[in-house]
C-alpha cells in the first residue's frame, strides 16, 4: 500500500489550485471574446479589439499551462515556457503596430459604456488571479505557472490602460490616449518575453 506524506498533500492541493486558476482564467477570457468583440464593433474600438486579441492569447497560454500540468516533465516545460514566450512576442508586436497605427491615422473611437465596464471588471479579476498564480507557482516550483501568471498581471495592466482610455476618451476626448498607453504595455510584454524564452 503506497501511503502519502504531508508533501505529497500539498503538491496534490497545490496543483488542484493551479488547475483551477487556469479554468477559472481560461473561462473569463472565453466570455471576454464575446464581450469585446461586440463592444469593439459597436464603439469602432481598436483599443478593445486589441484588448480582445490579448484575451485571445490568454487562452492560449491558460491551455499551455494546463497542459503542462498534467506532465510536468522538463522537455515539455521548456516547450511550455517557449509557447508562452512566443504569446508574448505576439502581443508586443500586435501592441507596436496596434498604436502606432491609430496614432498616425489619427483614429477616433465612439464611447463605449460595455467596454469600461468590462475592462474595469476584468482587471480586478486578472489581478487578483495572477496573485493566486505566482503563489501556487511558487509552491509547486513551476516556472511555466509563474511565467503565466505575469501574463495574467500584463493582462490585467492591459486592461487598466484600456479603460483609462476609454474614459479619457468618452469624458475629456483625449482619443490619443489608449493608443499612448499600448506603448507601456509592450514594453513589458517585450520583457517578459525574453525572459520566457531565454528558459
Amino acid at each position: 500500500m503506497v501511503t502519502r506524506g504531508p508533501g505529497d498533500d500539498a503538491r496534490f492541493h497545490a496543483l488542484r489550485a493551479g488547475r483551477q486558476l487556469e479554468l477559472a482564467t481560461l473561462g473569463w477570457n472565453v466570455v471576454g471574446v464575446v464581450v469585446l468583440s461586440f463592444a469593439a464593433l459597436s464603439a469602432r474600438s481598436v483599443a478593445l479589439a486589441g484588448f480582445g486579441l490579448d484575451s485571445v492569447i490568454e487562452i492560449g497560454a491558460s491551455f499551455v499551462v494546463l497542459w503542462e500540468l498534467s506532465d510536468a516533465s522538463s522537455v515539455r516545460r521548456h516547450r511550455a515556457l517557449r509557447m508562452i514566450g512566443s504569446a508574448f512576442v505576439l502581443l508586443a508586436i500586435y501592441l507596436a503596430v496596434q498604436s502606432t497605427v491609430v496614432l498616425a491615422v489619427g483614429f477616433r473611437p465612439h464611447h463605449s459604456p460595455a467596454g469600461i465596464g468590462w475592462t474595469a471588471t476584468t482587471a480586478l479579476v486578472m489581478f487578483a488571479l495572477s496573485a493566486g498564480k505566482a503563489r501556487t507557482g511558487r509552491a509547486l516550483n513551476n516556472p511555466v505557472l509563474v511565467a503565466e501568471g505575469r501574463v495574467t498581471l500584463i493582462d490585467a495592466i492591459l486592461a487598466l490602460a484600456v479603460l483609462g482610455g476609454l474614459l479619457l476618451n468618452s469624458f475629456v476626448g483625449w482619443w490619443w490616449a489608449d493608443p499612448s498607453a499600448g506603448y507601456v504595455i509592450l514594453f513589458f510584454a517585450a520583457r517578459e518575453a525574453r525572459g520566457a524564452l531565454r528558459r
